[in-house]
C-alpha cells in the first residue's frame, strides 16, 4: 500500500511539472506572438507598411504591403532590382519580404537569428527586434559592428 501510495505521488508530481511547462510555453508563445501585426515605417514618399507574420514553421516573417510611392522615376512599378538574389528581382517592391526566420529569444526577451534585407542597398544584415512600449518596435541591424536601429509603429488596419 505504501508503495502505491509513493508511485501515486510520483505520478502526480510528474502531472504538476508537464502542467507548469505546458503554461509556461503556452506563456512564451504568447509573448513571442506579440510581433504580429501591422506596422507603419519610414517618412513622406519613403513610408511603407509591413506585415509581420508567424510562417508555418513557427518562425515570423516581415513582408511590405505598401509603398506610399510604389512607382520608379519612369512612373511604372518599381521592382526589387538590387536583390543579390536574380529570381527576386523581379518582385514588386510593395511585396518585398524584409524578414524571414526570425525567432523569439525569450531569455533576452527580443526576436532575432534572422537577417533583414534592405532593398535601398540591396544587402541582408542580422536584426534583432523589440518593443519599447506598446507600439513601438525597434529593429537593430548590424554587420562587422556596424549597426543602424529603426522604429517600426505599430498601426490598427
Amino acid at each position: 500500500m505504501l508503495y502505491l501510495l509513493l508511485i501515486m505521488k510520483k505520478l502526480l508530481t510528474i502531472a504538476a511539472a508537464f502542467v507548469i511547462a505546458c503554461f509556461s510555453l503556452a506563456a512564451q508563445n504568447d509573448k513571442a506572438d506579440n510581433i504580429v501585426g501591422k506596422y507603419m515605417a519610414g517618412t513622406g514618399t519613403g513610408a511603407y507598411k509591413v506585415n509581420f507574420f508567424k510562417a508555418s514553421d513557427g518562425t515570423y516573417t516581415a513582408q511590405i504591403y505598401w509603398l506610399a510611392n510604389p512607382y520608379d522615376k519612369d512612373g511604372k512599378i518599381s521592382y526589387d532590382k538590387k536583390n543579390p538574389d536574380k529570381n527576386l528581382r523581379s518582385t514588386p517592391s510593395d511585396r518585398i519580404v524584409l524578414i524571414k526566420g526570425l525567432k523569439y529569444n525569450a531569455d533576452k526577451k527580443r526576436w532575432d537569428g534572422a537577417k533583414i534585407y534592405d532593398p535601398n542597398r540591396g544587402i541582408k544584415v542580422n536584426v534583432d527586434c523589440h518593443f519599447e512600449g506598446a507600439k513601438a518596435l525597434k529593429l537593430h541591424g548590424n554587420v562587422l559592428g556596424i549597426g543602424e536601429t529603426v522604429t517600426w509603429n505599430r498601426i490598427e488596419e
